[in-house]
């Protein structure tokens, strides 16, 4: 019997437990704080060694199939992710027991009879992180559909596939809740803007496009390279300025402050790049942006006085190198973490923006650091994991090798570390919480 059978057929033997009623360890990509960092009780008697060969601290292996770099989200004994098969014909949600190691639950959810190619050898069909409620599954599958699902049952309570956007190379913006809002970001090459839908019923709250003037007209008049240029994938902040609250949004050449409510746009900042992937990262009264292809790292300063265009005004500092591509950045004890996609960690003073240390890791990274228990864990493509003091030392504490790479950001639960590779799902611990 296949190993995908067996798990449904088990799906009948294991009652479920109730998620609505658990603990949510980790909701969204960067956790339960939005900024990569473990709840300190979830973290406790995590590891920071492990052996695929002699299985030290493996407690499972689960063999994946399809394609995606979604991490997974988890609450109680669940945990779900999202996945494609190579071609993007086909979309699923898949639901794990996070004690067992069982897939309980493999839902076909969008079926495309002719998606675009995603033109690129790093991206899939199913990038995006859901974002989970005690009572809801937030699913995004970029422009091939969006749906709100039963976290238990995987039942759809609405979908939505009818929000435009050419992704051009694959989608990556991932979801965001706050209040009764999900909020939505479409940065493709021939539209660019956010959707703010009601969590409950699907329906659009508000749509804005994006102002950008992205300089990049031929003479035609028709965008360069297709409109290339004109693409991001990054996942919106939503943070109180003087008692509003506002979606923090970076975009192709410019960053965005938006009213959650309305969508009005508040303040905007320009930069020269494309391909803005991270969310930003709320310090004190500073928001720091990293804008894509160009690394570079911008520090605005959020009062009630952030209005307009803030390029001379409310940029505390500015690094113009060093910066990330794709990792997102942490904050851990007041200082700032940034890991390159080719392989170097840097340790910065996050309100003046100093570089306090640097440390060569060497790789290629997609996925993101997380921080628990004072150390920064790190995996990069070849599979190989670091262990980081997450201070100005930067001390390597250990370094772990898994037989694939991952480009999906790690995970921390209830003392477990659940790592996604590109044919596997792992769970690492200490012990089987």
């Amino acid at each position: 019997m296949s190993s995908l059978r067996w798990s449904i057929c088990c799906t009948l033997l294991l009652p479920l437990a109730g998620a609505a009623a658990d603990r949510l360890s980790w909701p969204a990509k960067d956790g339960p704080t939005l900024n990569g960092l473990a709840d300190p009780d979830e973290a406790r008697g995590l590891p920071t060694t492990w052996d695929a060969e002699t299985g030290e601290h493996i407690v499972w292996k689960l063999p994946l199939e399809g394609a995606g770099h979604s991490t997974p989200v988890i609450a109680g004994e669940r945990l779900w992710f999202t996945s494609a098969t190579e071609d993007g014909k086909q979309q699923f949600v898949e639901q794990v027991h996070t004690r067992t190691g069982q897939l309980l639950r493999r839902k076909l959810l969008f079926e495309n009879s002719d998606p675009e190619p995603l033109g690129n050898a790093v991206n899939t069909y199913a990038s995006p992180t859901c974002v989970l409620e005690p009572d809801a599954l937030y699913v995004h599958f970029g422009s091939y559909g969006t749906a709100r699902l039963d976290p238990q049952t995987l039942d759809v309570v609405w979908q939505r596939r009818d929000l435009p956007c050419r992704h051009f190379r694959g989608p990556g913006s991932s979801p965001a809740v706050d209040g009764d809002l999900l909020i939505l970001t479409f940065d493709g090459v021939d539209q660019q803007y956010l959707a703010a839908l009601n969590k409950h019923t699907g329906h659009t709250v508000w749509r804005t496009d994006r102002s950008t003037d992205y300089h990049d007209l031929d003479p035609s008049g028709k965008p360069k390279a297709d409109g290339d240029l004109r693409k991001a994938y990054s996942t919106p902040a939503i943070v109180d300025v003087a008692g509003r609250r506002q979606i923090i949004s970076p975009g192709s050449r410019a960053a965005f402050g938006y009213d959650l409510l309305t969508g009005a746009e508040i303040w905007t900042i320009t930069h020269p790049d494309f391909n803005a992937c991270a969310r930003p990262l709320r310090f004190e009264n500073l928001i720091i942006l990293t804008t894509g292809s160009k690394a570079e790292v911008i520090a605005v300063r959020l009062d009630e006085t952030t209005k307009g265009n803030v390029d001379a005004s409310h940029v505390v500092w500015k690094r113009t190198r060093g910066g990330p591509k794709l990792p997102w950045p942490v904050i851990v004890n007041e200082r700032l973490f940034l890991l390159t996609d080719n392989g170097v960690l840097y340790c910065l003073d996050p309100r003046t923006g100093e570089e306090l240390k640097a440390h060569r890791l060497g790789g290629f990274f997609v996925a993101s650091p997380v921080a628990a228990n004072g150390l920064l864990y790190v995996c990069d493509e070849a599979g190989v994991a670091s262990v980081i003091k997450a201070d100005e030392s930067l001390e390597v504490v250990a370094q772990n090798k898994l037989t694939e790479g991952m480009r999906a950001s790690p995970a921390i639960a209830q003392g477990a570390l659940y790592l996604r590779t590109f044919s596997h799902l792992y769970k690492i611990a200490g012990r089987n919480p």
